[in-house]
């Protein structure tokens, strides 16, 4: 056994991995459906007007406001209806003084309208079918999109950085935007090592287990702006760890799992020695304290604890924010409920501890079997977290559950 040369404050690490960070400076152009949840790598001005004309707000009569002068629904005025205009189409002809043209929600107003007068007041004109009684006085402007209400030419739409929402997409729809630039996801190797590990659908031998924690990795990462990609199983061995990096040299983000603690097949360390530099080796938290961090042939790398339940726990805690900020994502807030303890929580005294929890009947209980039990996390909600020296928490005592 070889022993934790240092174990950090949770803080410190948080700190650490902060400091690391080197947010991607690669772009890529991506058709505008894929566009969503990715980072704005330019600015984008709108090229036109939006909407690019003056459009009925309302079904009703486009008219000259001036020829609605004192009309009520006791003393109407009458015009005669000149055409109809529907969404996609362009006035045939300019409003004639005593016309009006009927008009659809979204059509474009014709030229000598200035007011929309809605189909609720208005009833047919007795007589020839092309005329029409106006019931009320109409003002300027009224019931009318201005052209470039939503967006002017010139504008702002989209600034480097922004995350682009559904919201910011349509916006990039609306002035004709194809595609967009935005930054590369980073192309994040996940490799498990152990020689007891074996892929799943494979039948298990003496003394081996299916991977896990390739899965639950590569599905963190994914959710947090990067693109996973998974490698064989790594046997332990310094020559296999050496070939499986080299393996990698495309990625961004090396994030190896198993091999972290201080056994003698624990080879993270011996691998930083010979080829980069430790930036924190142990981390004063339960579950999850052999963490390392370190860079190694120039890229950052996570050696995460091979037990399931810490290494997905501190890629919750640890990883996914590190990821976040190389992605140029922003900072993810999960929710959060409180809710009681449902039983008395222990405490790990000096080091920061996760309880994962289920809700049930309004209370928080622990589901934590081990750090090597996965179910300690699928049947869990959230988690909550007793910092450092807190001491225990008592039945009853409301806590904050940080939900999945």
């Amino acid at each position: 056994m070889r022993p934790f040369t240092s174990t950090i404050p949770l803080d410190e690490a948080r700190r650490r991995l902060a400091a690391a960070v080197r947010p991607i400076g690669r772009t890529e152009r991506v058709s505008l459906d894929q566009a969503s949840g990715r980072v704005a790598a330019r600015d984008v001005r709108s090229p036109i007007d939006v909407p690019p004309f003056a459009r009925a707000a309302m079904d009703g009569y486009a008219v000259a406001a001036a020829e609605t002068a004192g009309a009520a629904r006791n003393a109407p005025v009458v015009l005669r209806v000149m055409g109809r205009l529907y969404t996609g189409q362009a006035a045939a002809a300019a409003l004639v003084p005593g016309a009006c043209v009927e008009i659809a929600t979204g059509a474009p107003i014709p030229p000598g309208a200035d007011a929309v007068v809605m189909v609720e007041d208005t009833r047919p004109a007795g007589g020839a079918g092309d005329r029409v009684e106006i019931l009320a006085e109409a003002a300027p402007g009224q019931h009318i999109g201005p052209r470039g209400a939503d967006i002017q030419a010139g504008a702002l739409v989209v600034a480097a950085g922004d995350l682009l929402t559904p919201g910011r997409v349509g916006a990039l729809a609306a002035i004709g935007a194809p595609d967009m630039e935005v930054y590369a996801r980073p192309r994040v190797a996940v490799l498990s090592t152990g020689n007891e590990v074996i892929e799943p659908g494979c039948p298990l031998g003496p003394g081996q287990i299916y991977d896990v924690n390739r899965f639950t990795l590569s599905a963190v990462i994914a959710a947090h702006g990067g693109l996973p990609e998974p490698h064989r199983i790594v046997g332990d061995t310094l020559e296999a760890l050496f070939e499986a990096i080299d393996e990698c040299r495309d990625a961004d983000l090396l994030v190896l799992s198993g091999g972290s603690s201080v056994g003698e097949r624990d080879l993270i360390a011996d691998v930083v020695a010979a080829r980069g530099e430790m930036v924190f080796h142990g981390i004063a938290i339960k579950p999850g304290k052999p963490t390392a961090f370190a860079i190694v042939d120039g890229r950052p790398l996570f050696g995460m604890p091979g037990n399931p339940t810490s290494c997905l726990s501190n890629a919750y805690i640890l990883l996914a924010p590190y990821l976040r900020a190389t992605a140029r994502l922003p900072e993810n807030r999960p929710q959060s409920v409180r809710v009681p303890a449902g039983r008395r929580l222990g405490s790990a005294g000096n080091r920061h501890q996760i309880f994962t929890v289920r809700i049930r009947e309004g209370a928080a209980y622990p589901v934590f079997k081990g750090s090597g039990d996965i179910t300690s996390l699928s049947q869990a909600d959230g988690y909550i977290e007793i910092p450092a020296g807190a001491g225990p928490v008592d039945e009853g005592t409301m806590v904050s559950v940080v939900l999945f």
